[in-house]
């Protein structure tokens, strides 16, 4: 497994991270567990979490609680005031049986648009408790990410991205690379419409510093992740026709 620095907040993450979000939906805790710590074995070190998913949530406590220190661990909040920020985060911290998180996001929309200053300075607050190590922001907005970047506060974006993204997607990946932000992939397989795996994992082979959040649900997937991660598709003519292809049919 590959391990790069996410940015300026220089957490050595795994080139695959992990993105919990479903797995509640994983029939038993005992099979999340085992994917979970397969994951672990296989060199991910990078598990990614909202508290929008509670259960999901609890359930990555629970799997990660035996290896915590060896892991990095993020979740987000898309609450709309200071208190509960604050009150999300200890909710989040009790569910994943730790004291700390490496990396607490906050999630923007169009209708939790928070003061910028103001969540700096929140921010701010939770490090100095020791609450969080690294702060980032994640929106589907593109607009968004740009006035959130402007901030020159968060260390980490995490932002839809994938081989059916547009122009506009890869301003602000230029962006982050400008101002040293991490940049995280959400939606690598643009929530299920793509199933090509190796062709999903050859667009991110050309981004090195770029973690792509795979939303696992099972071993096999987490298998050929891992198998292409480690034995990525040549990109040439060929891979680019496919790409385009797919552009034009989902177009």
């Amino acid at each position: 497994m590959e391990y790069i620095g996410l940015g300026k907040s220089n957490l050595l993450v795994s080139r695959v991270g992990f993105g919990a979000m479903s797995l509640s939906e994983i029939d038993t805790e005992e099979n999340a567990a085992i994917l979970i710590h397969k994951a672990y074995d296989a060199g991910i070190n990078f598990f990614d979490i909202s508290h929008s998913k509670v259960e999901s949530e609890k359930r990555l406590g629970a799997c990660l609680s035996g290896i915590r220190q060896h892991v990095i661990l993020s979740t987000e909040t898309d609450a709309s005031t200071k208190k509960e920020i604050f009150q999300d985060l200890e909710d989040s911290l009790y569910a994943l049986q730790t004291d700390y998180v490496d990396l607490f996001q906050y999630e923007f929309n169009d209708e939790n648009y928070f003061n910028l200053d103001e969540l700096g300075k929140s921010f701010s607050l939770l490090k100095e408790r020791g609450k969080i190590k690294h702060c980032g922001f994640a929106t589907q907005s593109v607009e968004i990410a740009k006035k959130a970047l402007e901030a020159d506060f968060f260390e980490t974006i995490q932002l839809p991205f994938n081989l059916l993204t547009g122009e506009d997607t890869l301003e602000i990946y230029s962006l982050c690379q400008k101002k040293d932000v991490g940049f995280i992939a959400m939606k690598p397989l643009y929530g299920g419409l793509v199933q090509n795996i190796p062709l999903a994992q050859g667009f991110f082979n050309q981004y090195e510093d770029v973690i792509p959040l795979w939303g696992v649900r099972n071993i096999d997937e987490l298998n050929q992740i891992l198998y292409f991660n480690e034995h990525p598709p040549v990109v040439d003519d060929k891979f680019n026709e496919e790409v385009e292809k797919m552009r034009m049919f989902f177009n």
